[in-house]
């Protein structure tokens, strides 16, 4: 078994890049499995700044087949993404071996993430071990990575500062949203989605302070979620926004062919692109849209609110002001990779908008120490984890020595037995008992077994360093392939400029 990983986050692309990559990520895992013979599992990772792709690979790699591997997976994400092959692989980071395990334990501890620190991101991996889970796409040995993972995730959490601040993408959000907003108390909140995100909005703006919390949802589960959390649901987006100081949208539902574009009227879920891939329909000109010469959509997709159903809400914060000279400012904080708000939403007089990027360029620096004492743990469970991978890549060696010493002490027991059997009938007495058999068998495997000592160390040994050489040439190999893959992106960017 080989672990493989092909990343693409906020740190090598754009959010618009990593935004176009992602579209359809859900499919991605079964189809691999599906597809790829020698793929025994995939878990993705699919979050506001990161695409992630954990493959769990039953074969030999070398350099060329890393390269092969990579081009298949990233024909495939491809396809359900709707960039062309060339850009989805130019846009990976490749992994294998240890780094794989050392980048996902990083992942979950919010070593890697936009805000260092982030808490948010141990449970997106949890999540995504469970998709998998469902989806059937998960192996054993990715069930033990992400589950180590988790586990890392909390000894960060509980034995270092790093996540002791609350830091996560909503609370930086908030804390530049606030500086034009209402004091806490008197401030009228909208949620635009139901899913992590607006749960974190809800915990992060109650601390502060904020009583007034609403959430809008095209899915209809507002209800259910304003009754767990707590809060308002509202039926009318454009009526709440006519209302509101802030909106915080995280619902992630660009992509699905959802809209806002009246009060009364929100688009079906449709997903044509992702059924046609699951089947197996890669061709077809239903199956993806045209794409622009750097490999992105032609067409936009829709937006959850647009710049239209926002001046419709001023317009009525405005009748509802009425002699006032203007309704109060409209904060909006876009935490979508997705864009759930129309960035022409920025245009609309009285309305502050603060999306992904936004918030990365006001991430905020985490002190050396801190992350270097988080860094440590996350480094020691890596190797712990790596040694006892390794260990069992040399426990096939193992036992296939017990077999041949078993094949011995069956021959060795036999003949004992034989031996045994004749010197007993020479004095006229019965032949041996089962007790008698099971003494023998006993002391014959426990001489054949203890000769065996310096033989398994040996052949333990001698796995071990085999497969730490091979992974550290596919180590090599995916550096190259990254190295590459990041000229050309460099280059792209280069002759667009």
């Amino acid at each position: 078994m080989v672990l493989l990983s092909l990343t693409a986050s906020h740190r090598e692309l754009d959010l618009d890049a990593l935004e176009r990559l992602s579209t359809g990520s859900s499919s991605v895992g079964r189809v691999v499995v599906g597809t790829c013979g020698p793929v025994a599992g995939a878990v993705v990772i699919s979050t506001c700044n990161r695409f992630e792709l954990y493959l769990d690979v039953d074969a030999p790699l070398s350099g060329d087949s890393v390269r092969h591997a990579t081009r298949h997976v990233a024909e495939l994400v491809a396809h359900s993404s709707g960039v062309t092959g060339e850009v989805a692989a130019r846009s990976f980071t490749v992994r294998t071996g240890p780094e794989v395990t050392e980048h996902l334990f990083a992942v979950a501890s919010g070593l890697d993430a936009m805000v260092v620190g982030e808490r948010e991101i141990a449970g997106q991996v949890k999540r995504a071990l469970e998709e998998a889970r469902e989806q059937e796409t998960t192996s054993k040995t990715l069930e033990l990575l992400f589950q180590t993972a988790s586990r890392t995730s909390k000894r960060v959490g509980t034995q270092t500062e790093l996540g002791a601040a609350g830091r996560s993408v909503v609370a930086l959000g908030l804390d530049l949203a606030e500086r034009e907003l209402p004091p806490w108390d008197a401030t009228r909140a909208v949620l635009i989605g139901t899913g992590s995100y607006a749960g974190a909005s809800v915990a992060a703006l109650r601390a502060r302070g904020c009583a007034d919390i609403r959430v809008y949802s095209q899915s209809g589960r507002a209800a259910t979620f304003a009754q767990s959390h707590d809060v308002q649901p509202v039926d009318s987006l454009v009526e709440a926004l006519a209302d509101a100081d802030l909106v915080v949208s995280c619902s992630g539902a660009r992509g699905r062919a959802l809209a806002v574009r009246t009060d009364q009227q929100a688009a079906e879920p449709h997903d044509e692109r992702l059924a046609d891939l699951v089947a197996g329909n890669y061709g077809g000109p239903t199956t993806l849209p045209h794409l622009t010469s750097d490999g992105a959509p032609e067409a936009s997709l829709g937006h959850v609110l647009d710049a239209a159903a926002l001046v419709r809400a001023r317009e009525r914060a405005a009748d509802r002001a009425g002699d006032e000279p203007e309704p109060r400012p409209l904060v909006i904080l876009d935490l979508a990779l997705h864009r759930d708000v129309d960035p022409g939403v920025a245009d609309v007089e009285g309305v502050l908008l603060y999306d992904l990027a936004t918030l990365k360029a006001h991430a905020p620096a985490v002190a050396r120490d801190v992350v270097a004492q988080a860094q440590d743990i996350v480094d020691a469970a890596a190797h712990r984890f790596e040694e006892t991978r390794l260990g069992r890549e040399a426990d096939a060696a193992v036992v296939a020595l017990f077999d041949e010493a078993e094949v011995r002490v069956r021959a060795e027991v036999a003949d004992v037995v034989a031996r045994l059997t004749a010197e007993l009938a020479a004095r006229g007495e019965p032949a041996p008992q089962d007790a008698d058999v099971d003494l023998v068998a006993r002391d014959v495997r426990k001489r054949v077994h203890a000769e065996l000592h310096d033989r398994i160390v040996a052949v333990r040994a001698r796995a071990t360093a085999e497969a730490r050489a091979a992974e550290a040439a596919l180590v090599q190999d995916a550096e190259a392939l990254t190295a590459e893959a990041s000229a050309q992106r460099d280059a792209g960017s280069a002759a667009r400029r």
